[in-house]
């Protein structure tokens, strides 16, 4: 005989919320088995490092909002996203010592709570979630549930861990230059970054970040209706995505037409890529002509900029010193170096080199860049795709913090991240999609990135693939 927590480990969130509508299960139930399973699974992976069980059993069992995923649980990035009464640390040592609650819920996480989400603890992200492996000092290594000698990826790695090995369906995901889609690649998962504006950061951070927030799923339709669930601009948000003609759900299925698709299989700077990498965009595209697509070489020219990239870096580094400052203020003194990584600590001090001209200058070198990169989207191509990593998922270890090279990692990210970090800078929605396995079993997801706003592309054609080539059976055997 079978528990339910072995019953419902690989139901997408659609089916577990539907089962729940029906009476068939109740949200404390679906709860219960979701906290077995990562009890029973996650000392292989670490992926939750941040749990509130008893806290999520008495919201189970209370009355909850009448959302599309009442009683479905789910798990919150240990990044930014603030959950009232609950800590959170940002994968670093010094919150971590504190462990203070937070006193009120980001506008997105509210949104989670009023889709009828139960929410049960965090995952485990990389130190502010700044490298595509997630293996913080704080917390320790998360690792891929398909070999656990590899990593999830990162940021969101401990979200993608958790639901690829099915201890929830769904889980929160946030993205400043790859993270919700490295992970989905790397652990064989749907992993959508939508357009900078769509949904609001609010009320502690804004769209100056680069960064978004959504989700890591095994299904379109869990992506597709939590995005309608939660999209949209919050208060004094000054980029606002237009809004779609219709829900997105309604996007699944529906005719994309046919498309002009620009194909991309090599790094950017012209270096190559991992032949199975390679290989997963080449399928993908030669799929996607038997959809009755035209497929062709070509991607927009200023992804090869690197003068862009370098002056990325200003952005980047005057970000992680702003969320020093943050940090600063919220633990009373300021950092020293024993309290962050490495790599961070040496980019934080990077952003003390930059003067106002400096970040000025890289603020309009990242205007330039979106609107070159966008402008190949205006001259008639209707998707880019590409490989969404590099190379198959790193094995554990690979960005390790080197105190006498502290930029390695960085320099070793750069290689492992070549398409990503691109459409962060543009504000275009892309998605990762889970299309191939190596022959060792470790999956390579492809990119899609579509025109700004045109999230319900991304769907159509999404769904067309998932379709021809379902993915929701494979699994992972741990």
């Amino acid at each position: 005989m079978t528990s339910l927590a072995d019953d419902t480990r690989w139901l997408d969130a659609t089916d577990q919320a539907a089962l729940v509508r029906s009476g068939q299960v109740a949200p404390h139930e679906l709860l219960q088995a979701a906290i077995e399973r990562i009890e029973a699974i996650d000392p292989a992976l670490n992926a939750v490092v941040i749990r509130w069980f008893d806290e999520a059993r008495t919201t189970a069992a209370g009355p909850l909002p009448d959302g599309p995923f009442r009683g479905v649980p789910t798990l919150l990035k240990d990044l930014w996203a603030h959950y009232a009464g609950q800590p959170l640390t940002n994968g670093c040592q010094a919150l971590k010592d504190q462990m203070a609650p937070s006193t009120a819920d980001t506008t997105l996480v509210a949104r989670f709570r009023a889709a009828g989400f139960v929410i049960a603890g965090r995952t485990n992200s990389p130190e502010f979630g700044s490298l595509p492996a997630t293996e913080p000092t704080a917390w320790g290594a998360t690792r891929n549930p398909w070999d656990t000698a590899h990593s999830p990826g990162g940021s969101s790695g401990g979200a993608a861990a958790a639901v690829a090995a099915g201890m929830v369906p769904i889980a929160h995901a946030s993205d400043g230059g790859g993270s919700i889609r490295i992970p989905a690649s790397a652990c064989g998962l749907v992993g959508l970054k939508p357009s900078q504006g769509r949904i609001t950061l609010g009320p502690f951070r804004d769209e100056s970040n680069l960064g978004v927030e959504l989700c890591v799923s095994r299904s379109l339709r869990d992506t597709a209706a939590l995005l309608d669930a939660v999209r949209g601009p919050g208060v004094g948000d000054t980029v606002i995505a237009p809004a779609p003609s219709r829900p997105y759900i309604q996007e699944l299925g529906a005719s994309p037409g046919r498309l002009r698709v620009g194909l991309l299989d090599h790094h950017p700077f012209g270096s190559p890529v991992h032949p199975e990498c390679a290989l997963a965009a080449r399928n993908t595209a030669a799929l996607l002509e038997s959809l009755g697509h035209d497929v062709q070489p070509g991607f927009p020219q200023a992804m090869g900029n690197a003068d862009f990239a370098r002056r990325f870096a200003a952005l980047w580094s005057t970000n992680m010193g702003t969320s020093f400052a943050r940090i600063a203020a919220q633990i009373g003194r300021a950092l020293v170096p024993g309290d962050v990584e490495p790599v961070n600590w040496v980019q934080a001090e990077y952003a003390r080199s930059v003067n106002g001209v400096d970040y000025a200058l890289a603020l309009a070198a990242n205007v330039d860049f979106r609107r070159a990169v966008q402008q190949w989207w205006h001259d008639g191509w209707d998707l880019l795709l590409t490989p969404t990593l590099g190379e198959p998922p790193a094995l554990v270890g690979s960005f390790t913090n080197d105190p006498d090279n502290p930029m390695a990692p960085m320099a070793r990210a750069a290689q492992y991240v070549p398409f990503t970090p691109a459409f962060n800078a543009s504000g275009q929605p892309a998605i990762s999609l889970p299309m191939h396995w190596t022959p060792e079993g470790l999956p390579v997801g492809v990119q899609l990135v579509a025109a700004y706003g045109r999230e319900d592309v991304l769907f159509r054609v999404a769904a067309q693939l998932e379709a021809a080539q379902p993915w929701a059976h494979l699994r992972p055997s741990i």
